[in-house]
């Protein structure tokens, strides 16, 4: 795939602009954090049978965030009574590997030697309240994500920046199981080439293994003007074992979620891709961060139907 062949922000919205209009979506109710909002969710995940999802909470005016499991009740997602809540810790992710619940964020700040930084910081466990800590990602590295691969190996995303990954280039890499897994292992792994434009960035949100073998990846793609930053949720599929992945393709933008309020104005065209849960009939739902001020989902065709 050469360089000419990469398709920008401008490309994919134009494709996604030709396909018959998305239903749409809908501003998911959380309550229980007083003033605070919701917002850059993952998809839920189950727990005894009952639905869970994970938010980051936080001020409108600020960044120290607060990460929170959330159970439905009455119509509205409220904190899990009994469950921990993860301080300092951005942007939650799930995913389930060997039988076990697998729960990620964004450490921020962190004071690392040359400043104040960030880094990912995994636990492991069987429920929210058994989770224990295990990993801790790259300095400065967000948008690690992990999933069981057919195999019962665990394939690996990594995000690098700088001299290595630019804005923010995707890695893919695999280990044996979640006891192999390290910091190191994340930074080497290799990078899927050809992605994003210089000027442009994304990274992996949610993995999925489809029937076929391959991975379907739920990620973004993202760009920055004078008007602000613009992020649009994006998928692609990747075959595990040669490591090359397919063409990205736009799921939503901005326009198809209703009108509501940014934390700052740069910010308000920004869609966080949450996670995608795949529906029985030819559907998926949507589940994102919506302006890093609130949270929303919306029914998309599934992505993935044409592998899986």
């Amino acid at each position: 795939m050469s360089s000419a062949a990469i398709l920008s922000v401008t490309d994919l919205l134009a494709q996604l602009e030709g396909q018959p209009p998305l239903p749409d979506g809908t501003k998911i109710p959380f309550g229980g954090v007083g003033d605070r909002d919701v917002y850059n969710i993952a998809a839920p995940f189950e727990v005894d049978g009952e639905p869970v999802i994970a938010g980051r909470v936080e001020r409108r005016d600020s960044e120290l965030a607060e990460s929170v499991f959330f159970v439905e009740s009455g119509g509205v997602w409220l904190p899990r009574p009994g469950a921990p809540t993860f301080p300092k810790l951005q942007d939650p992710c799930i995913a389930t590997i060997a039988g076990e619940l697998v729960f990620g964020g964004v450490e921020f700040p962190v004071a690392l030697p040359d400043g104040e930084g960030w880094r990912m910081q995994f636990y492991r466990g069987t429920t929210p309240e058994s989770l224990e800590p295990f990993l801790i990602g790259p300095d400065r590295m967000k948008d690690i994500r992990l999933v069981e691969l057919q195999d019962g190996s665990v394939g690996v995303f990594s995000r690098p920046q700088g001299d290595r990954g630019g804005r923010g280039t995707i890695g893919f890499t695999r280990v044996r199981c979640l006891d192999d897994l390290t910091a190191e292992t994340i930074e080497a792994a290799p990078l899927l080439h050809d992605q994003f434009l210089p000027e442009e960035w994304g990274g992996a949100n949610e993995a999925h293994v489809l029937s076929d073998g391959t991975i379907g990846v739920l990620g973004h793609i993202a760009r920055m003007d004078a008007e602000g930053k613009h992020y649009y949720p994006m998928v692609f599929c990747l075959d595990p074992e040669s490591g090359q992945a397919g063409p990205l393709k736009m799921v939503a933008t901005r326009r198809c979620f209703p009108p509501g309020p940014a934390k700052r104005p740069d910010l308000e065209d920004v869609i966080f891709s949450g996670g995608l849960r795949r529906g029985d009939d030819g559907s998926a739902v949507l589940y994102a961060g919506i302006c890093d001020a609130w949270a929303a989902q919306i029914t998309i065709p599934d992505p993935f139907l044409e592998y899986a």
